[in-house]
């Protein structure tokens, strides 16, 4: 049984990743980690669904140093810049991290301060961080003890766009990803824009050009092109729980049918355990609702020469937590699918 310690257990990914890990069959979880203000309380009393299910309380990050030995792989939930104080200490006394943060996402200290305002203190573990997107760089994860999970909207939209990226079809810079995603992945947090009245019957786009995906999403697809590359990002916050819809426009360098585009992205996903081509129908947040898996289905319209690739996940699992498991089943080689075979709750 791999032993794990999960910092950041109070929040939707926390919480999430418990009711994944509850469910896997080589994982035990040793101890949980929140908030000051949840230390001493059950998880069972900040999430009811979890009575029965598991009743370890909740320490502190001041307690981390004296329990981390005690677990193999750690995963830390955390808001961004919180993290980097506490992965070399996790390193150093040699157990494996998989950051579902923002810190370790960019090998590059200048991007990562353009982008959340923060000078990297600890660059040498920047370095060494893999992406956490398996269908991407699941060789690397295999191999390293730091792992950077990915963002929900980078995840959707880099996954929907990387075959036409890497295979040179659309012209630079002419990507624009639309996103929409579920009120969850804004936290559990009090906040005016997603409380019921402020949320409900209506949506909105925010961040509109300047969203912190959006330098995920060029930092990722630059690597893929081999070449610096750019994107327009729009997210969207839309009065669903969960779930993300990203429609990916671009312009074709030459004539393409949509049907030699989807047979594209089946020969680059072929094999992937998560990854489903859909062909004749769109995808809905319904088919991924609750599991690891991301749909993707490819249209054309010939008239402008515009491709449009429509990319939907669960913005908590294969967006966030579900992710992270089959990140860690690489790390610990365990069958990659393990506790993440669930299908969709439907309808």
């Amino acid at each position: 049984m791999i032993k794990v310690g999960i910092v950041g257990a109070g929040g939707y990914a926390g919480v999430t990743l418990i009711q994944l890990l509850l469910r896997h069959p080589e994982v035990q979880i040793v101890w949980l980690m929140s908030e000051e203000a949840h230390r001493g309380k059950k998880i069972s009393e900040l999430y009811p669904h979890l009575s029965g299910e598991l009743e370890l309380a909740c320490q502190t990050l001041d307690e981390l140093e004296k329990i981390v030995n005690q677990v193999e792989l750690v995963f830390l939930a955390l808001p961004h810049g919180i993290a980097i104080n506490y992965v070399p200490k996790i390193i150093e006394a040699g157990k494996k991290v998989i950051d579902l943060g923002a810190d370790y996402r960019f090998s590059d200290n200048m991007v990562f301060k353009k982008w959340y305002g923060l000078e990297h203190t600890t660059e040498k573990y920047l370095q060494q961080a893999v992406f956490g997107l398996p269908e991407l760089y699941r060789a690397e994860i295999k191999k390293t003890r730091l792992v950077a999970n990915p963002g929900c909207y980078p995840t959707a939209s880099i996954l929907g766009a990387a075959p036409l990226v890497k295979k040179g079809l659309i012209g630079l810079p002419s990507l624009l990803v639309d996103a929409k995603s579920g009120v969850s992945g804004a936290g559990r947090g009090a906040n005016l824009k997603t409380i019921y009245c402020e949320r409900n019957e209506g949506i909105e786009a925010y961040a509109v050009n300047n969203h912190r995906h959006m330098g995920e999403i060029e930092f990722q697809l630059s690597r893929v092109a081999g070449q610096p590359f750019n994107v327009t990002f729009v997210p969207h916050l839309t009065p669903m729980t969960r779930g993300i819809l990203a429609t990916i426009y671009g312009k074709l360098k030459k004539p393409v049918s949509a049907e030699q585009l989807t047979a594209l992205y089946k020969e680059f996903y072929q094999g992937e355990p998560f990854v489903k081509i859909l062909e004749g129908r769109t995808p809905n947040t319904k088919f991924v609702d609750g599991t690891n898996y991301i749909n993707i289905a490819v249209e054309v319209n010939e008239t402008t020469g515009t491709v449009i690739v429509m990319s939907v996940i669960d913005n908590l699992i294969k967006g966030a937590a579900g992710q992270a498991v089959q990140n860690m089943n690489l790390m610990s080689g365990l069958p990659e699918t393990s506790g993440l075979r669930q299908i969709a709750l439907y309808p």
